[in-house]
């Protein structure tokens, strides 16, 4: 199995005479580090019938765990091996690289064991199953690999000429949902609006200023379409108007009354998206906490798998809740059940034949756990899934039409309030503020309602329009469902990642792009989408990403070829790349061109010519921009440090307890204003001796510790390890010598 909560669990299930271990999820990887065997290899060889045989390797942590798991095997004359690890695509990958391993050390009867819930039913029947190595999806993840690792490492080359780092298949597109919500952010011109609203009967009113297709209705057409707004005016004293006439007469009269019913569906049981949409909307958590719950709820055998797009259910479970809500409350709460457009119809790319995320034991509403998080996700994923199995919930609504005397205006409330729960019966724990009676003063036209007058009732609201909300954590899943990029096994990652590498901030729950995610996307990218209209040229867009995941469950689904829809990849992306590489090669960086704007600022319009030479900044090439640099540097003098470089120097100042001001002067600098910037200049200077003393200073706390754990792990004496850099004790140490050593040492640990 996977992991050690899981083989936990199957192994109190299956009792003596099993020897139940965990792998730790994917045993072998392809080659990345140091010394490694294809390390620098952005593909391998293959014929074109072939998928590459790449040369996979593991870490010695990985091969160790799994020795142990053998020696214990054979000691123990275990005579079959059964393979439990996920039931998805990179499960199978990994049942594949441990179905290898096991033949290799002689344990030719293996059987393939797939469970989508971690029940004693489900673990003993899939036991009595003839169980096989599913080779498609194992060349499914093989293919998914191979175009990341080719992705990664060839546009990594270009993107770095640019300051950035990495640029990845799924996760680039995923930073432009991003940074266009923010270019369309930063274009919204906000609109000023006055709005009147105040309370009756408990009852929210709000004055009607314009109908649509009136010459001063107010429109919002910032959105796709203009949206008219009838509550909205730009008139102020309209607005002020009607709030005069509300606290002169402190009622209304009641000029129509429209009945109607309002039937409000159950949804679907949970898919991976929606469950981590849900619980950050319902329980407030992020994406990563969220999948940590779900998993150990899954590992426990609480709930069923929890990767799926997949809204099926069996029928079993659905008689089992059936039953359930009959019992607890009756026929009249029994629905038809409630399924999502995957079940309907097919959706885009729906990659598995998983059952939604459901409870295992669906009669059970309330877990027996100590974790109150656990306790929590469970009762959400059990109400969602009991709810999708109960009537629609049922609301009596009142659409008001009233007036107040002296004001020509509509005024417009609604009424309205539940008469039959359904659904909701279950999830009382996450509705709140329910209205389950009418207003209790008379609904019929002519009525009078009074209006308790104070501060806020009646109030006049003048606001300006928002712009689009930034994406959170479950938006951004939600929008990678929709477009079809990604799966339910790397959304998390997916969102991981762009915070890891500093392309996206989470900042109160919104995601906003950096510096370098917004220049990844509107620089690097370009070079590669905009080189043709066809969607077969444009890597980084969604509809290619669409596509090629597309392409990879049908190898996983169907008969088609791998290697030729591996090849044809190849083809395609080396067409783009290299033009790609050329143009990068070509073109001045963002940071030359910065600082060629940077010095032009300084000089009048006769210098800048001069300096140009007629020529438009965007015109020039990489090879072009480097002479006129310099010349512009001669030309406007010594530059100023930069921000970085000054922070740089405060900060090391604080770390190393020296005192700034003094440490200024001893270099014979008045003031940091006074420092030149560039890699000559002298912030350049005083930062390289701000590192000769933090190097000769003692080291820290954190490298002694770590010197004394990894010759520990090597049995090295920890003199034997001073030695390596010529120091005699541990305590006389200093901070370079500190970090030498602790780099030879892992090395040492990886041989």
């Amino acid at each position: 199995m996977e992991s050690g909560a899981k083989a936990k669990t199957v192994k109190k299930y299956l009792g003596k005479g099993w020897m139940v271990d965990a792998c730790g999820g994917h045993i072998d990887r392809l080659p990345a580090k140091k010394g490694e065997k294809g390390k620098n290899d952005a593909m391998w060889k293959s014929s074109p019938d072939k998928l590459p045989e790449a040369p996979w390797t593991s870490d010695k942590s990985k091969r160790d765990k799994i020795k142990k798991i053998i020696q214990n095997a054979k000691s123990k004359d275990v005579v079959e091996v059964f393979i439990a690890t996920d039931p998805d695509r990179e499960g199978e990958f990994i049942a594949w690289r441990l179905s290898e391993v096991f033949a290799k050390a002689g344990f030719e009867k293996q059987k393939r064991v797939i469970f989508n819930e971690i029940t004693e039913n489900s673990v003993l029947k899939s036991l009595e199953q003839d169980g096989e190595i599913n080779y498609r999806m194992v060349d499914a993840a093989k293919v998914r690999m191979f175009m990341d690792r080719l992705i990664g490492w060839e546009c990594a080359n270009v993107s770095r000429r640019s300051g950035i780092n990495s640029m990845g298949r799924v996760q680039t597109p995923t930073l432009g949902f991003i940074v266009e919500k923010e270019i369309e952010r930063e274009k919204h011109i906000p609109q000023k609006y006055h709005s009147v609203n105040f309370h009756s009967e408990g009852i929210k009113f709000n004055i009607r200023f314009h109908e649509k297709g009136e010459d001063d209705a107010w429109i919002d057409d910032s959105g796709k379409k203009p949206k008219h707004y009838p509550e909205r005016t730009f008139d102020k004293t309209l607005a002020e108007e009607s709030i005069e006439a509300l606290r002169k007469n402190k009622e209304i009269k009641l000029l129509s009354i429209k009945n109607s019913k309002k039937n409000r569906k159950a949804k679907p049981p949970f898919t991976t998206d929606t469950m981590l949409q849900s619980s950050n909307s319902y329980l407030g958590w992020s994406l990563a906490k969220t999948s940590s719950i779900a998993s150990e709820l899954y590992e426990k055998g609480h709930i069923t798998y929890i990767r799926t797009d997949s809204t099926r259910t069996n029928k079993d479970s659905r008689d089992e809740i059936k039953a359930y809500i009959l019992k607890e409350f009756g026929n009249e709460f029994i629905g038809q059940g409630v399924v999502g457009p995957d079940v309907k119809k097919q959706s885009v790319n729906i990659q598995d034949a998983h059952e939604a995320i459901r409870p295992t034991r669906p009669s059970i509403s309330e877990i027996n756990e100590k974790n109150e998080d656990l306790k929590k996700l469970y009762r959400l994923i059990w109400s969602r899934f009991a709810g999708s199995q109960m009537s629609d919930s049922i609301r009596e609504n009142r659409t008001i039409r009233a007036r107040t005397e002296n004001f020509h205006k509509d005024i417009a409330g609604n009424a309205s309030w539940r008469i039959h729960a359904g659904w909701e019966e279950v999830f009382q724990d996450f509705i709140r503020n329910v209205s389950i009676k009418p207003p209790e003063s008379e609904l019929k036209v002519g009525a009078i309602w009074k209006i308790e007058l104070d501060s806020e009732n009646p109030e006049l609201v003048s606001e300006e329009t928002k712009p689009p909300r930034r994406f959170s954590e479950s938006s951004i899943v939600q929008e990678m469902k929709k477009a079809g990029i990604g799966r339910p096994s790397t959304y998390v990652s997916m969102v991981q990642k762009l915070q890891e590498k500093k392309y996206v901030e989470n900042i109160n729950g919104a995601l906003i792009p950096t510096e370098n995610g917004r220049r990844l996307w509107l620089e690097v990218v370009p070079l590669y989408n905009n080189q043709s209209d066809e969607i077969l040229y444009k890597i980084f867009s969604t509809e290619f990403t669409s596509m090629m995941e597309l392409k990879l469950d049908n190898i996983a689904n169907s008969d088609v070829d791998s290697a030729m829809i591996w090849h044809d990849f190849v083809f395609d992306f080396y067409e783009i790349h290299n033009k790609a590489d050329t143009n990068s090669r070509n073109n001045p960086s963002s940071k030359q061109i910065k600082l060629l704007k940077d010095l032009l600022r300084n000089m009048g319009e006769k210098e800048q010519a001069k300096i140009l030479g007629g020529r438009d900044i965007k015109s020039l090439t990489r090879e072009e921009i480097k002479p006129i640099i310099d010349d512009a540097i001669n030309l406007s003098g010594p530059r100023k440090a930069s921000k970085k470089q000054i922070d740089t120097i405060i900060n090391k100042c604080e770390q190393l307890d020296l005192d700034l001001d003094e440490f200024l002067k001893e270099n014979e600098i008045e003031d940091l204003e006074n420092l030149t910037g560039g890699r000559d200049g002298s912030a350049s200077v005083l930062i390289g001796k701000l590192f000769d003393i933090r190097g000769n200073n003692p080291a820290t706390e954190n490298q002694i510790k770590a010197i004394r754990n990894i010759s520990k792990y090597l049995e090295i004496e920890i003199e034997d390890a001073m030695a390596i850099v010529k120091t005699t004790t541990i305590e006389e140490i200093n901070f370079n010598d500190a970090s030498e050593l602790i780099g030879k040492l892992k090395k040492m640990k990886k041989k």
